[in-house]
């Protein structure tokens, strides 16, 4: 039963005529509550004006704007229904004609709302009021004092260049600090941005190409050029070597807790980077000199020019954005991946440069005896991830744990991180899956192991700027267990 009676002398099986139309729009704007309406103007951000907007105070409103810029009409309503879709509000779909499933299938095609805006949209549900509170308490200095909503709020953000698609620094801050299972929907939505690709012309594209008499190129030319590219959105792996793969492992230090296990994290690294074309280099037992001497090899070395790939692994003691030594001395991460960047490192410039990081990163505690933690001295603190990688593209960083909390390391099997990661890679990479959705499969393995009283639990956390896929090829030789 409809709130409003005049929307019943517009059935929804209607059809006839634009009058028909617009009562079925009638109709939903009745079943849309005011939460819904905000909703609706936040993710019409992008095409309908801030003036506009402010002024609409119903659906019909919104509805109206998108009629007169032709985003909206009774032969393709497909715009509203992706709106419904999101707001959730999946059984008015029938008012258009559609339904879940063929949103759903036309969505990878015809979708208008953002990625970003849909993100920010999705966090904004699962932002509740006294969330709201604990992030405004966070910004107060740069946030008014005026009541919001969570949309209202990350609106506000958007608006003040605080955040944007391309940055989501500060979205990841309060998150992680406030409401960390919303950085599985950051991380996902970071995957499908990175996963989109530029797509290649179509038949009927090129043979328009090719009869422009006055082009340069025939159509056997074009093709010829088209085939000598690289797939769109996927990283060049066809150069003379896969690439160089450094494994730092630390089992003995001089002033800590030796890391019993860890050789064993260290001989399936090299195992299966082997296996996948990498030149691998272990080295045990690393001294500060030491890393500074592997960190300038590795910075000027000659190989990097004619590989795909550079691949650095650390296993050992660890804390909030840093990793120790053998003989004691703190290292930050991000002092680690600096050497990798274009500026400092050319031959690796517009290369993928992957890191995995197997040490706590925070809060020690006293597992069983058949699990250690690599935790150190823990804090309360816990910095960005995203501060551990430089500020440009290319990179990935994998730690075994999200800021703050211990890794486990079984003490004769290795690492929970690693030994997924291994398996992962041993196994989706014969299928074609790019890191991120191994990444993703890591995450969900090792989150779902625990000790054997089953109360300690691991997540693990990935950061990257890669910009495209990355495949590894599958390797002619089957793998030895």
């Amino acid at each position: 039963m409809t709130s409003q009676g005049q929307s019943s002398s517009f059935p929804s099986d209607d059809n006839n005529g634009q009058s028909s139309f617009r009562g079925k729009l009638l109709t939903i704007d009745s079943k849309l509550g005011n939460q819904d309406v905000e909703g609706l103007k936040f993710l019409c951000r992008d095409c309908i004006s801030h003036k506009n907007l402010e002024e609409s105070s119903s659906a019909s409103d919104i509805f109206d704007h998108l009629l007169a810029q032709e985003l909206l009409s009774e032969e393709d309503p497909f715009f509203l229904a992706e709106l419904l879709y999101i707001i959730k509000q999946k059984s008015l779909l029938r008012y258009l004609s559609q339904s879940k499933e063929q949103v759903e299938s036309l969505l990878p095609t015809r979708r208008r709302v953002s990625l970003f805006r849909n993100l920010l949209y999705e966090l904004s549900e699962g932002i509740g009021s006294e969330n709201l509170k604990d992030m405004i308490f966070l910004l107060r200095d740069s946030i008014p004092k005026i009541q919001m909503t969570s949309l209202s709020f990350l609106a506000y953000l958007e608006k003040q260049g605080l955040i944007d698609e391309d940055n989501l620094r500060l979205l990841e801050d309060l998150c992680r600090r406030v409401v960390p299972n919303l950085m599985r929907k950051i991380e996902n939505y970071k995957r499908e941005k990175a996963s989109q690709v530029v797509t290649r012309p179509t038949d009927q594209e090129l043979e328009s190409l090719h009869q422009r008499e006055e082009g340069p190129f025939s159509h056997s030319h074009i093709e010829q050029l088209l085939e000598a590219l690289p797939e769109a959105g996927v990283y060049r792996m066809d150069r003379k070597h896969r690439g160089h793969c450094v494994v730092v492992n630390n089992h003995k230090f001089t002033s800590l807790s030796d890391r019993r296990g860890t050789n064993t994290d260290a001989e399936h690294l090299r195992h299966v980077f082997e296996w996948l074309g990498f030149s691998v280099h272990v080295y045990h037992n690393v001294t500060k000199g030491h890393l500074d001497e592997v960190l300038q090899e590795y910075k000027c070395h000659p190989g990097h020019a004619d590989g795909d790939c550079f691949v650095f692994c650390v296993l050992t003691h660890g804390k909030f954005g840093a990793v120790y030594s053998s003989d004691g001395t703190l290292v930050p991460i991000q002092e680690i991946t600096s050497h990798f960047t274009a500026q400092q490192c050319p031959g690796l410039a517009h290369k993928p440069k992957l890191f995995f990081i197997q040490a706590c990163q925070g809060e020690e505690i006293q597992p069983p005896v058949f699990i250690e933690a690599d935790a150190v001295n823990p804090e309360r603190v816990s910095p960005s991830l995203q501060d551990s990688i430089p500020d440009e593209a290319d990179f990935l960083l994998g730690l075994a744990t999200v800021p703050g909390y211990v890794s486990f390391r079984h003490v004769e099997k290795g690492s929970w991180y690693i030994q997924s990661l291994c398996n992962h890679l041993k196994s989706l990479v014969p299928r074609h899956e790019d890191i991120l959705s191994i990444l993703t499969a890591v995450n969900n393995d090792v989150s779902q192991q625990a000790d054997r009283q089953g109360t300690k639990k691991q997540m693990p956390q990935p950061a990257f700027t890669l910009r495209r896929k990355l495949v590894f090829p599958v390797p002619q030789e089957k793998l030895e267990q």
